[in-house]
């Protein structure tokens, strides 16, 4: 089983392996109880971000573990994955602008991911 750290470093190779955009790996659990890391990270289109969810899921799946739950798929510009310790949120461009949860969770620990990445 994989520790909170090494489930969102595989989701941000994952995500890296579909081209994501402005990966950010935040580790919340100082500030938070809502979960130990966020993975946030952008898509340029819909079926982009539906390419990066898919991606994301089965390098969890890969390693037995299955989201609690996931939000956004019809809406195009969001999607939640939430794997308990481990949240990841996928947005368009302009969503993640709006939202701003780079922003709002500002105090969290940012990970420096360019070892993980090869789009840093």
């Amino acid at each position: 089983m994989l520790t909170p750290k090494e489930m969102a470093i595989a989701l941000v190779k994952a995500l890296d392996t579909k081209r994501g955009k402005e990966i950010a790996l935040l580790q919340t659990n100082e500030i938070s109880t809502l979960a130990d890391y966020f993975v946030i990270c952008s898509g340029t289109s819909a079926p982009q971000l539906k390419a990066l969810a898919d991606a994301a899921e089965l390098a969890m799946k890969q390693e037995g573990i299955y989201p609690h739950h996931i939000e956004g798929h019809r809406g195009g510009t969001w999607i939640l994955q939430d794997y308990g310790d481990v949240i990841l949120h996928l947005f368009s461009e302009e969503a993640r602008e709006f939202y701003a949860l780079d922003r709002m969770w500002a105090d969290a620990t940012t990970i420096d991911i360019a070892e993980y990445v090869n789009n840093a």
